[in-house]
């Protein structure tokens, strides 16, 4: 059920509290065969088993219990869109996360540099994580060999490691393109095709486009051809100001998550090169904004990798770095993930995500539970709700809602 934009208006109260989400990508995981724990239950969290025991847990379900996210629907339901309604292509996001100026003439496409067999079928989905300064060389190596007919003009950019953005730009493109992506190793990529005449018209020069591609990487290895997926035509969103009544600021790494914060109108910093300039650039912009966005990605590279105790150690490693949010004293931090990425999985899953709110002046009712991981937040206040509502107790808690109705 979403709510009445005139509802929004009504209620907002603006204030100076500030709310901080502190979002570990993919933190939702599953036990091993033959353990009983999952990664967040295996690490030894003591900074966030004491917001947990201060606070109130739960679970949120990112779109609808049993549907498995995409990074994009499941970050916008954290900024509290509806993400069925505010729906968008990956590859719009990936654009905007490298600084790609978009126009209404452009249809955007996430890549990834795969490993294809002798046959064709895909045997790596991300050649084997290549380093961000090979993807440079690719793309730039395709740049200048790969030439499409007609009208139109393409864009390539890196993005990061073996991620890359393609973007179509010409008059009379869709963007209702299907994934090229087969989600699966042992099978041959698919071909691109459109759902309207439009997309169809995009969906020939993809695929002259991955046809050049294919011939001039067949000798490179382990990235000899690329997967897209996430194809879109840029469209803006109401901004969390407009929205929310929230400034709001992104620290993030990664550039799909920076596209996302600027989708919604949050200020994006130049791209923190550490976790201690990720503390600086929330530090020096503590006084300017209501939102703080946080976002480290390694737990969900690590789940899509399989590699639990890689992934327990960087949760481990981001619970030190919570601990000095004692030292800002939000009036609200809310823990949690976008998605689970089970290791067992190496993939998105449908599992709902632990989470945590932590208030200040605890208008939240406190719980129970005194560490912070599935089994614990299934007993826990909070419940299981829709992820998109956790931004409303979020400001209800920062006591930005007056009442609604006499």
């Amino acid at each position: 059920m979403s709510m009445n934009a005139d509802i929004w208006k009504d209620l907002i109260i603006k204030n100076n509290s500030k709310i901080v989400f502190l979002i570990m990508d993919g933190l939702g995981g599953l036990p091993m065969p033959g353990g009983d724990k999952t990664e967040l239950e295996t690490a030894r969290t003591p900074n966030l088993d004491k917001f947990a025991a201060e606070g109130i847990s739960g679970l949120l379900d990112p779109v609808y219990p049993g549907f498995t996210p995409g990074s994009g629907p499941a970050h916008l339901a954290l900024f509290g869109y509806e993400p069925v309604d505010f729906n968008i292509g990956r590859g719009v996001l990936s654009a905007l996360g490298v600084d790609f100026e978009l126009t209404g003439r452009d249809v955007a496409a996430r890549l990834n540099f795969c490993t294809i067999d002798q046959d064709g079928k895909v045997t790596d989905r991300r050649a084997g994580r290549i380093s961000t300064d090979k993807n440079k060389e690719l793309c730039e190596k395709i740049r200048r060999n790969v030439k499409l007919s007609g009208e139109v003009e393409y864009f390539l950019e890196t993005e990061s490691e073996h991620r890359a953005v393609l973007v179509l730009r010409g008059d009379g493109l869709g963007g209702k393109i299907n994934d090229t992506d087969p989600q699966e190793t042992g099978k041959k990529p698919f071909d691109p095709e459109g759902e309207d005449d439009a997309s169809r018209n995009a969906a020939k020069y993809v695929a002259d486009f991955l046809k050049q591609v294919k011939e001039l990487l067949k000798n490179d290895h382990p990235a000899n051809f690329i997967l897209a997926r996430g194809f879109a035509k840029h469209e803006q969103f109401p901004s969390m100001e407009k929205r929310y009544g929230l400034r709001s600021v992104a620290i993030a790494q990664y550039p799909m998550y920076r596209g996302l914060a600027r989708l919604v109108g949050m200020t994006v910093p130049p791209v923190p090169a550490d976790f201690d300039e990720m503390w600086n650039q929330l530090k020096n912009n503590y006084d300017k904004y209501d939102f703080f966005f946080v976002h480290f990605k390694k737990t969900d590279s690590y789940g899509e990798d399989g590699n639990f105790d890689a992934k327990v150690k960087m949760i481990e490693t981001v619970d030190g770095w919570s601990a000095k949010l004692r030292e800002l004293n939000p009036d609200v931090l809310v823990v949690t993930g976008d998605h689970s990425t089970p290791a067992l999985l190496k993939t998105h899953s449908w599992h709902p995500v632990p989470a945590l709110l932590w208030s200040k002046k605890m208008y939240a009712r406190t719980d129970s539970v005194t560490e912070f991981g599935e089994s614990a937040c299934r007993r826990g206040n909070l419940g299981r709700m829709p992820m998109k509502n956790i931004l409303l107790i979020a400001m209800a808690n920062a006591e930005r809602f007056k009442k609604f109705g006499a």
